[in-house]
């Protein structure tokens, strides 16, 4: 996939990350409806941060985004809110059904605190230090 870059106020980036969250305990709990609302937290929490949500799907117990991301973000503050905001949201609406995989009382939260993130896009490193090695030196 190739995107185009994108420009801010003095600047013209093209960021992308992989990432992958999976649920608390790694349970198998999120079905198609799930699915569906988390695409649209997560759009909307990227819209927000002046993100784009370019590619999103997931299995039973995780999720793999793609973001294209807004030079201004701090990706942890980004993973975070992506986060937080999903899991208020689906443990809110789907409620009843999470009550067979998790205790009211346990922690509110719908994944693990880990998470994976991964940089994307873009030729391959080895590509980019040829071109870097490439370059003419200044003459003295």
């Amino acid at each position: 996939m190739k995107t185009q870059l994108r420009s801010g106020a003095h600047a013209v980036f093209r960021i992308q990350f992989h990432m992958i969250f999976v649920t608390k305990y790694r349970k198998n709990v999120i079905a198609q409806a799930i699915l569906s609302k988390l695409k649209e937290v997560f759009s909307r929490v990227c819209e927000k941060r002046k993100c784009i949500l370019l590619e999103f799907n997931g299995e039973e117990n995780h999720v793999h985004l793609l973001v294209d991301a807004h030079p201004d973000n701090n990706i942890s503050q980004l993973i975070s809110s992506l986060k937080s905001a999903s899991s208020r949201i689906v443990r809110k609406e789907f409620q009843d059904y999470l009550k067979q995989f998790y205790c009211p009382s346990e922690d509110p939260s719908f994944w693990t605190d880990a998470y994976c993130v991964i940089s994307a896009g873009g030729a391959p490193l080895e590509t980019i230090k040829e071109y870097i090695q490439s370059q003419q030196e200044p003459k003295s």
